[in-house]
């Protein structure tokens, strides 16, 4: 079978992109292999959708199903516009995270309203009595829901000697039942932070964007951070805005990397 695609990055989290409805775990695994197939962090695909104006599905680079994915949302907008699947520059896209809405700016970056953090242990899930103090494999960390679960740590230590090292044993805890995400940061001002990830399901990523929103999520309800901050990543700057409303806003770019056939 021969499969045409596109291939995007947003901060250089990279991501395939199937023109049809034809994504499955088997074929994520295989086209996102960086030695014997494409390379990718991720594979998605539009789908119809009943709620909103597009839909998409989402696998992650060993397979596993998606929730929600802040750079490849940004990533899928782009792509879905410029295919013609949509004619506005702000539209609505149903993930298993609910509704998410991004706009397609001017100057080519794309802002999203990533929704309402979610800190109800419960359902992010998290087995802890204090979602934002509570203490895995040795370090004080905070938990939330960006439709996908997320740990947080604010350090001094190296942010990215410890997503090599610790990143990977928090993602399998037992604390976290659905396994999860996890950020450390560095507190660089009060409106700017350096955030290194360990991403479930694809290891070392250079951008998280579900992430970014979670550690300012995290930061702004601990009285680290202020609600507008500057994140710095591995591959890049995303701007995320915490509003008096409980909604975040991301801000960043997406970009075509090519076009193939696999």
């Amino acid at each position: 079978m021969s499969v045409k695609f596109e291939k995007w990055q947003g901060l250089g989290n990279d991501f395939i992109i199937l023109y049809d409805d034809i994504a499955t775990s088997d074929l994520a695994i295989k086209m996102c292999d960086r030695n014997f197939g494409v390379g990718a962090d991720g594979l998605f695909c539009p789908t119809k959708s009943d709620i909103a104006d597009i839909g998409w599905k989402f696998f992650n680079s060993d397979g596993t199903i998606a929730q929600m994915c802040g750079n490849g949302i940004r990533c899928f907008a782009k792509f879905a516009r410029k295919q013609g699947l949509i004619n506005k520059d702000k539209f609505s896209v149903e993930t298993l995270a609910g509704v998410k809405m991004p706009t397609i700016l001017e100057n080519g970056n794309v802002l999203v309203d990533m929704g309402i953090p979610n800190f109800k242990k419960e359902e992010i899930p998290v087995i802890c009595d204090d979602v934002l103090n509570f203490t895995v494999e040795g370090y004080e960390a905070s938990a939330v829901s960006m439709g996908n679960p997320h740990c947080v740590i604010f350090t001094d230590e190296d942010g990215e000697n410890l997503a090599k090292t610790i990143g990977p044993k928090i993602e399998i805890n037992p604390m976290f039942p659905q396994k999860t995400n996890v950020e450390f940061i560095n507190i660089i001002s009060n409106n700017r932070i350096k955030m290194n990830v360990w991403e479930r399901g694809c290891g070392i990523t250079l951008a998280c964007g579900t992430g970014a929103c979670a550690s300012v999520a995290a930061g702004v309800k601990k009285g680290l951070i202020s609600n507008i901050v500057d994140v710095v990543l591995p591959g890049g700057i995303l701007n995320i805005e915490y509003k008096d409303d409980e909604h975040i806003y991301m801000q960043g770019s997406a970009n075509l990397s090519f076009i193939g056939e696999y």
